[in-house]
């Protein structure tokens, strides 16, 4: 995909071939994940004559090897996801839990310290790159009486959010005084049931917004790179539905600048590997910084097609070590990509399934006849992501491909992303967070 790679030198290929022998088992979040990490490593593995691998699903307490039947029952560990850079800690994990040589609590231990991926120098020089935005984050000592005075020195309303959090969960919206006191032990509450960390943090609530991300790419050398913008703002309950890149709401000059001010962060960190760095933007075109995503968003497929960097296989390269081979002005944000998440609704049996096609035109996606999908797993199906010269073109593009898409056997909201991706607010490029209200 990345038409600037160079072929790895003797050494770089060593690295590359030691890491993924050490990676051989990761974990990721859901299974429409599994497909592009899997086919990567595969790729990548096949080119260095290694026997086997593994990735590893983590849901609901049950380790499942992509690709094969095997399944080892453990109730659930708090992880999220594990970074590839630090997927060492867990080498050989699932398989000793599978044959009975690891005791569930010694699993529980490794995988949490997995889990911790520290900023090298601290999250404070992180809010300091980002002294160009507004950073409204407070961390509290963890009762609701320092959530309250918290609450108090920002003024309501607030946000309660889970530290290890994800996916829109452990997310509480506290508008008066009265209300602290349930929010917080709700929150607490998720955060222990879905992640097993109970840590909550508390952010101003900004209303109506939109939200937007910006994807970065660092090694080990210092080298930073800023892959533009994406567009999350069409959400339900917290969960995105559609994604798209660049930003129909962020001007060029708007670009320059938030992309400067993440990299300056980034560096500032030290941070390597794959990251995403998370913004409001208000109706005054001031940006909030909310957070950074230490891993592989779901949505990267957006700026893969957009920039045609394959971010999976830059993830594991520089957790290997090895250097970025462009640079920021070798990194083209031209024309326009759009992504709708395809879910299920209910469980079933794929009966059929037919992939749009055409040029540009792309679904992520584990699905294939006669699969089964539960209600115990996370419910995107796949990633129906389309690129043209223009917005309006993907627009078009991908109300065709939304239509020639087939799932049959299992109820999706196929029709739903074609009625959002219709609406007129969203084909002008006039929505934010209020978009699926009354929906």
């Amino acid at each position: 995909m990345d038409s600037r790679e160079l072929y790895p030198s003797d050494e770089q290929r060593r690295r590359i071939m030691d890491f993924i022998m050490a990676a051989g088992e990761t974990l990721l979040e859901n299974g429409a994940e599994v497909f592009r990490v899997e086919q990567t490593m595969e790729i990548m593995a096949r080119s260095f004559h290694l026997r086997e691998f593994h990735v590893y699903v983590l849901t609901n307490g049950i380790f499942a090897s992509a690709g094969t039947a095997e399944i080892a029952e453990v109730r659930n560990v708090p992880v999220r996801t594990t970074h590839l850079g630090r997927v060492a800690a867990v080498n050989a994990l699932s398989r000793e839990i599978a044959a009975g040589g690891v005791t569930l609590d010694e699993a529980e231990h490794c995988l949490a310290e997995a889990r911790r991926i520290p900023f090298p120098k601290g999250k404070t020089q992180l809010l300091a790159g980002m002294s160009g935005t507004a950073c409204f984050a407070l961390i509290f000592g963890g009762t609701i009486r320092s959530a309250l005075a918290a609450a108090a020195e920002i003024g309501y309303p607030v946000m309660l959010k889970a530290s290890a959090g994800g996916g829109g969960r452990g997310i509480r919206l506290v508008s008066a005084p009265n209300e602290m006191t349930q929010a917080y032990a709700l929150a607490v509450a998720e955060g222990e049931a879905s992640f097993g960390d109970g840590s909550v943090y508390m952010e101003k609530y900004v209303h109506p917004a939109r939200h937007i991300e910006v994807q970065v790419l660092a090694d080990e050398a210092g080298n930073v790179v800023c892959l533009g913008e994406r567009d999350c703002s069409v959400q339900r309950h917290h969960q995105k539905l559609i994604e798209e890149s660049p930003s129909p709401a962020v001007s060029r000059s708007q670009r320059k600048k938030l992309m400067e001010l993440t990299a300056r962060a980034v560096k500032a960190i030290g941070y390597v590997g794959v990251g995403t760095l998370e913004f409001l933007l208000d109706r005054d075109g001031r940006f909030w910084f909310m957070e950074m995503n230490l891993r592989l968003q779901v949505e990267h497929g957006v700026t893969e097609m957009l920039t045609q960097v394959d971010l999976v296989k830059w993830q594991i390269r520089t957790a290997a070590g090895v250097p970025l081979n462009f640079q920021q002005q070798n990194v083209a944000l031209n024309g326009a990509c759009v992504e709708c998440r395809i879910n299920a609704l209910t469980p079933g049996t794929l009966s059929m399934l037919h992939v749009p096609g055409g040029p540009f035109v792309r679904f992520d996606t584990y699905l294939v006849s006669g699969i089964s999908v539960s209600p115990y797993y996370d419910a995107l199906l796949g990633k129906l992501i389309v690129y043209a010269g223009t917005r309006e073109e993907a627009m078009r593009k991908m109300k065709a491909a939304l239509c020639e898409l087939v799932v049959e056997g299992i109820e999706t909201n196929i029709a739903e992303q074609l009625e959002l991706v219709s609406d007129p607010r969203f084909m002008t490029g006039q929505y934010d967070l209020t978009f699926m209200e009354g929906r």
